[in-house]
């Protein structure tokens, strides 16, 4: 059985998704979806999903449209995230609402999450739709009540780190762990074997976002690929800067929670002095602490997916990929 890298099947799907037609009227409707998948990214969900199936099959080329399928609900998310934060670019370009208006992006959105849906059913096997379509629906829904909880949480200062887990669980993890688990449905694994990559995929996306907000933090800019310290500006609600409120007293607290609350302040101050709270109270070791450890339990949670050890060399390299801006 051929086993595919993951390079290859990044080339494969972005050229699936590159080839995807929408050329129906009225245009300003479908324009901004094909402008949206045209931004790129690193298609890390649909590339997961062919990963998962490759443990079983290698006509990879049977589930690109469930692949692309996942990729568009994904995009979906993303446009109406900038539409919610009021984002001006993605990717270097424009947001649909700043190209077009908020309600074009809007009603875009609508017919993204509408097709994710329509591309996941048709063509699958009709002794997989029930339990694909189940996983998918779940997983959709979950992200929003991610969503929401992040949305609740700008207004409190007491969010604890237990509450922030489930929130990029529920936003980040479940759609990774559900690309997996429906590449492996769709491979023709067994239950226990889907579910063991789902369980990875919660691991990976979750120590995935914690690097996300160590990076904010302490990358270097020019090889992050973004500014750094954004979410100390906007104190968003990071395992950092949670953790540091619950590891911090005294002065230290008082000095952090003084940043929260300041309405006017240099930007390169705030992130200077709320970098070096996060030093006093131990949270970047606290951070790095916890990435490795959910890394470690998703690779051990792999290790008990019931195909032979070289089959899962290609995933597992991906995975080290993925996380080795940090690790």
């Amino acid at each position: 059985m051929k086993q595919y890298e993951d390079k290859e099947l990044l080339e494969k799907i972005q050229k699936y998704i590159g080839e995807l037609s929408y050329t129906h009227e009225p245009e300003n409707l479908y324009k901004p979806i094909e402008y949206v998948l045209g931004l790129g990214g690193k298609r890390i969900r649909p590339v997961l999903m062919l990963m998962a199936y490759n443990l079983y099959k290698d006509d990879v080329e049977k589930i690109y449209q469930q692949a692309a399928a996942l990729e568009t609900y994904h995009n979906f998310t993303l446009l109406h995230d900038d539409l919610m934060d009021k984002a001006d670019m993605r990717r270097n370009r424009p947001t649909v609402h700043k190209k077009w208006d908020e309600n074009t992006a809007i009603l875009s959105g609508d017919a993204m999450l509408i097709l994710s849906f329509k591309m996941m059913m048709e063509s699958c096997p009709a002794e997989y739709i029930s339990e694909v379509t189940s996983t998918f629906s779940k997983a959709a829904l979950e992200v929003c009540d991610g969503q929401q909880w992040d949305m609740d949480f700008e207004k409190r200062l007491d969010v604890t780190v237990d509450e922030y887990m489930n929130m990029i669980c529920l936003k980040t993890s479940v759609l990774l762990a559900a690309s997996l688990k429906i590449g492996a449905i769709l491979g023709g694994a067994s239950e226990e074997d889907a579910n063991l990559l789902y369980d990875f995929g919660i691991k990976l996306g979750l120590a995935f976002q914690l690097q996300d907000d160590y990076l904010d933090v302490y990358a270097d800019s020019s090889v992050f690929g973004k500014n750094i310290g954004g979410d100390i500006c906007s104190n968003k609600k990071t395992f950092m800067l949670i953790t540091a409120l619950e590891k911090s007293s005294g002065e230290n607290k008082k000095e952090l929670e003084n940043w929260i609350n300041a309405e006017a302040f240099i930007p390169e101050e705030k992130i200077k002095a709320v970098t070096e709270i996060y030093n006093n109270t131990g949270v970047p070791d606290i951070c790095m602490d916890k990435i490795n450890t959910l890394y470690n339990e998703g690779l051990a949670i792999l290790d008990n997916v019931s195909v032979d050890a070289s089959l899962k060399t290609n995933l597992k390299n991906f995975t080290k990929q993925l996380m080795k801006r940090v690790l």
